[in-house]
């Protein structure tokens, strides 16, 4: 169907708006809006039949969008109202069209012999009138995967909602004390609740948690405040035992901001204050983040290099100590999920390499260990087999029990690769 017969029949299923006109044809004429292009075939056929011009006048009368096409300055208008106070960079606009109007769409399309898919929907028209109107109001860039924020209307409610995605910040993290967990660690004594039977917990002295500080509790509340968010989520590369400290360049973290009203933080002055006022922890190499490098960083499995240090039940010859570590350099390593972890994660049967190990007696009773080991390797029981649940061990090839006393994480192997960077979010 031509042009001017397809005006003629539209305009004869009732009255229609110039948008919801032009919508039939929204893939010609480049750079025109819908209800230019809508306005444009009314004219040509009145010229062509030498009818009067006869504009239509009454937005609220199309029977397809029952007036929605006219309320896009409104629209625009609550939406930037919604959005004052946010910082952001990029945005998006979405349309819940009810079923009652969509279905208008479709018997449009239907009665002048178009295809359902043809032109643009009602959704995609005010997606793209409104989203041009809050780009020019607030100077921000349209963008359809994962914008700082979404403005949403809900023609059925005709409410206006914002959902404000998270800022991510990377990092490392050294953690300079032992008896620090990574993340906040709730009493399972009292629920987190600080009482136990009426009285205060004696599990954590009323606290709800079972240590003092973690990790998190020492660099997350900074970058939250800083940014205005809701709440500050930590996200770590793998974790240590709590009673190991982790040295050397430290371990990858993301700490994921909530509904951050600013964006724009000086990283750099941040990472000096949260060192500054933790006692435990010490963070370098602030930098902003995707989302996707949430994933990237809890997937990581990185290799590990630890310092032990060890005291057996018996006196060791150091000959035969030095035997031992030879026979583990290099070993793979059969491990079933210890003991001390199986209430929390599943009972399997795992393999994991040595890829090195030294040590040597501080004096027949007690050693220091380094090894360097596969992601995933639980170090503690290759030293004491925790009851033959890993072979071999170093207790199995001395036959002599073995306990690692104190235990540090030296080296974890992290993100090395450069990752996309927010522009508003690099230290200044």
């Amino acid at each position: 169907m031509d042009l001017l017969g397809l005006t003629r029949a539209a305009l004869d299923t009732g009255p229609l708006c110039d948008a919801c006109l032009g919508r039939l044809v929204a893939d010609r004429g480049f750079g025109l809006t819908n209800s230019q292009r809508g306005r444009s075939l009314r004219i040509t056929v009145a010229l062509v039949d030498d009818h009067p011009y006869e504009p239509h006048a009454d937005e609220a009368s199309c029977w397809v969008c029952e007036g929605e096409s006219a309320r896009v300055d409104s629209f625009a208008e609550r939406a930037i109202a919604a959005l004052r106070g946010w910082e952001i960079a990029t945005y998006q606009v979405g349309t819940r069209v009810p079923p009652l109007l969509e279905e208008n769409d479709r018997l449009l399309r239907e009665d002048v012999g178009l295809d359902a898919d043809a032109g643009a929907p009602l959704k995609r028209e005010l997606n793209r009138e409104v989203g041009k109107r809050i780009g020019a109001a607030i100077d921000a860039d349209v963008d359809l995967e994962r914008p700082d924020a979404l403005v949403l209307l809900d023609l059925a409610t005709d409410e206006i909602e914002l959902q404000v995605n998270s800022a991510f910040v990377y990092g490392r993290y050294r953690k300079l004390k032992r008896d620090v967990p990574q993340t906040k660690w709730p009493c399972s004594d009292c629920g987190q609740t600080g009482m136990r039977r009426g009285e205060q917990c004696a599990a954590c002295d009323g606290t709800g948690y079972r240590y003092g500080t973690s990790v998190e509790q020492q660099t997350a509340p900074v970058l939250r405040e800083a940014m205005d968010g809701s709440e500050a989520v930590f996200h770590g590369a793998g974790r240590e035992d709590v009673d190991a400290r982790m040295l050397g360049d430290g371990r990858p973290f993301v700490i994921e901001i909530d509904e951050p009203r600013t964006r724009s933080v000086d990283l750099d002055r941040l990472e000096t204050a949260i060192n500054e006022q933790a006692d435990a922890v010490e963070v370098s190499g602030l930098r902003a983040a995707t989302h996707e490098m949430v994933e990237r960083v809890k997937q990581l499995d990185a290799s590990k290099t630890y310092r032990m240090d060890v005291k057996f039940d018996t006196p060791i010859d150091a000959a035969v100590f030095q035997d031992a570590l030879d026979a583990l350099e290099g070993a793979t390593i059969e491990q079933r999920t210890p003991n001390r972890v199986d209430h929390r994660r599943a009972d399997i049967d795992r393999t994991r390499t040595v890829y090195d190990i030294d040590g040597e007696l501080t004096d027949e009773r007690h050693a220091t260990v380094e090894l360097h080991g596969e992601g995933g390797l639980y170090v503690k029981e290759l030293i004491s087999s925790d009851a033959g649940r890993t072979e071999p061990s170093l207790t199995g090839l001395l036959d002599v029990d073995a306990v690692v006393t104190a235990l540090d994480v030296t080296g974890v192997e992290g993100e090395t690769e450069p990752f996309e960077q927010p522009e508003y979010f690099v230290s200044q």
